[in-house]
């Protein structure tokens, strides 16, 4: 475990800088050019393959199955290697791109840094990453409950769908679709429709809905990767997967869901000051009070006991990332308004799809990733 969290504290400062590069990083003026048409369509799906199970390949395999000779562009998140919950990746964004590739993705690139933004912020992100793609078809997996397919039928009409109190509404008619609230993933594309609204890109029947497989759960194949019992989920991954899951083990890059930086965070609460812990992204007044008062901290549980609930359910999560990244606030604003000023990729299938790829988006500064 030392070794992953000498692995993470690396990566975390390497991240941080790539954070406050692309900030201050313009991106490209310039007219969009119309693509000829022979051009391929780009298929762009955002997904955090952590890892990649049956369920993101069906989602893909579907959506290239109904648009052949399509570029399928994975978007993968990003800079930190923690979810919007918080919570750690199960490997590297460089092995996830590399999973992605194997199971049949043309290009991967990276999302934005999504532990330490608030929902609406990556959101409204990954709708410029799609609007700087200039996707022909947004793949969403969705789970099916009573009144779903209402608001799904809306989004294919292009209408931006936001969550009120307990209920969701259409924002161009003003009804009401559903009463109560959304579960996680469907939530996610609800959201998706508000941001893309938000930020001017036409989306009539450019989602391509597929409803998710049964039988399949990251938190089961999470703990099987922690207790080392690949074979337990043998069924859930594509053999893909498993390889590069099994490459990483044996190189201590994984797994690292369970993984924090302790020497990071215990230098951010025990040595910051008021006003810069309270400049740090998705830090409120009231969780640094708790940090100041309970401080000096000797480890990592004595800081997430000074943190109180919040309102969100992974408030405390939420908290521990920023703490590791150590952005504020001021630089995840400019690094929202500049988004995405460069496009980096991780991974991509050959230099002929990677060629078709720049060519799709001439006026957008590329990045291979080293």
């Amino acid at each position: 475990m030392i070794e992953r969290e000498k692995l993470i504290k690396k990566i975390i400062e390497r991240d941080r800088k790539i954070i406050f590069n692309d900030a201050s990083l313009k991106p490209l003026k310039g007219q969009d050019i119309d693509s000829p048409e022979e051009s391929p369509k780009i298929i762009a799906d955002f997904t955090e393959y952590s890892p990649l199970h049956k369920g993101h390949l069906h989602c893909m395999k579907q959506a290239q199955k109904a648009f052949p000779d399509s570029l399928f562009v994975a978007i993968v998140p990003g800079p930190t290697e923690r979810s919007g919950r918080g919570l750690p990746y199960i490997m590297t964004r460089q092995a996830r791109a590399r999973a992605a590739v194997a199971v049949g993705a043309d290009v991967v690139v990276e999302g934005p840094p999504m532990g330490i933004m608030g929902s609406g912020q990556y959101s409204l992100c990954l709708a410029k990453m799609f609007k700087a793609l200039d996707a022909d078809i947004i793949p969403r997996g969705y789970k099916p409950v009573d009144g779903f397919d209402l608001i799904l039928e809306r989004i294919s009409m292009g209408h931006a769908v936001a969550p009120r109190p307990y209920k969701m509404v259409d924002l161009d008619t003003r009804e009401v679709l559903l009463e109560g609230k959304l579960q996680e993933d469907n939530y996610v594309i609800a959201s998706l429709s508000k941001s893309l609204r938000k930020i001017g890109f036409d989306f009539p029947n450019k989602f391509f809905f597929v409803k998710r497989i049964e039988g399949v759960s990251g938190t089961i194949i999470r703990k099987s990767v922690q207790d080392n019992n690949l074979d337990k989920v043998k069924d859930m991954l594509p053999p893909e997967t498993i390889e590069v899951l099994r490459e990483e083990i044996e190189n201590n890059y994984a797994p690292l869901h369970n993984v924090r930086s302790e020497e990071l965070i215990l230098e951010t609460v025990n040595k910051t000051s008021r006003d810069d812990l309270l400049n740090l992204s998705l830090l409120n007044e009231t969780t640094v009070n708790d940090i100041i008062d309970k401080r000096p901290y000797n480890c990592l549980e004595e800081v997430i006991k000074s943190i109180s609930q919040g309102f969100s359910t992974h408030h405390k999560t939420r908290v521990l990332s920023s703490l590791e990244a150590k952005v504020d606030k001021e630089t995840i604003s400019k690094y929202i308004e500049n988004y995405p000023s460069l496009i980096r990729v991780l991974n991509y299938k050959d230099k002929h799809v990677l060629q078709e790829f720049k060519n799709r988006i001439p006026h957008r500064r590329l990045e291979i990733w080293q």
